[in-house]
């Protein structure tokens, strides 16, 4: 038997070992889950829908130093992820609310408003970050948003404000224009991140 064969007759056999679940409401002091099912050629079949498994070669370090970095994006990441997801949910958010306004003074009125509850919100936050975990934010709200802090910045309180960020962040070495690239210089950041994602790290 081919190892494929193998491995799919494993999993049908786990899920006919299963508890048997009703398609009926679930009584009290039943116990199980109600899943979705499918019918097919008259029977009644549980449907379940199985998270993708992400498969990796092993990671090969050539010192302890490597071993050291790798570890380090994956605790990096793990902090910046949340953030930029936040960001993402923010953005889309306030896009959305800003459509429903009916002129500019009302729409530039939100911004501010936005602009001081994400200060208050995040300010705390971004101090107890360090200056690489900042640097790899910047890039990580790029990949959720499809845009760069920048133009995020831009689009929602103007060039001038956009420009100055942009010089503050420059004084300190980073830019908020830089990009994300999965399949470049972060192709190690992106497995990584993957594989959080999927509670595979």
């Amino acid at each position: 038997m081919k190892k494929n064969e193998f491995i799919l007759l494993i999993l049908l056999c786990c899920f006919c070992i299963r508890p048997v679940y009703s398609q009926h409401q679930q009584q009290p002091g039943q116990k199980g889950y109600m899943v979705p099912v499918c019918v097919y050629e008259g029977d009644t079949i549980p449907s379940i829908t199985l998270r993708t498994v992400y498969v990796y070669p092993k990671m090969k370090f050539k010192n302890k130093k490597q071993e050291r970095y790798y570890w380090k994006i994956v605790r990096d990441v793990k902090k910046t992820l949340p953030i930029a997801k936040e960001v993402k949910r923010a953005v889309i958010e306030t896009y959305e609310y800003l459509e429903t306004l009916p002129d500019k003074k009302s729409r530039e009125k939100h911004i501010k408003l936005v602009e001081k509850g994400l200060k208050e919100q995040y300010t705390p936050r971004m101090k107890k970050l360090t200056f690489s975990q900042g640097k790899l934010l910047i890039k990580l709200i790029n990949r959720e948003c499809n845009q760069s802090s920048y133009q995020l910045v831009k689009a929602f309180m103007g060039p001038f404000k956009a420009g100055f960020y942009q010089t503050f962040a420059a004084l300190f070495g980073a830019s908020l224009k830089k990009e994300y690239h999965p399949e470049d210089e972060d192709k190690l950041v992106e497995r990584v991140i993957i594989l959080v994602e999927n509670g595979q790290l």
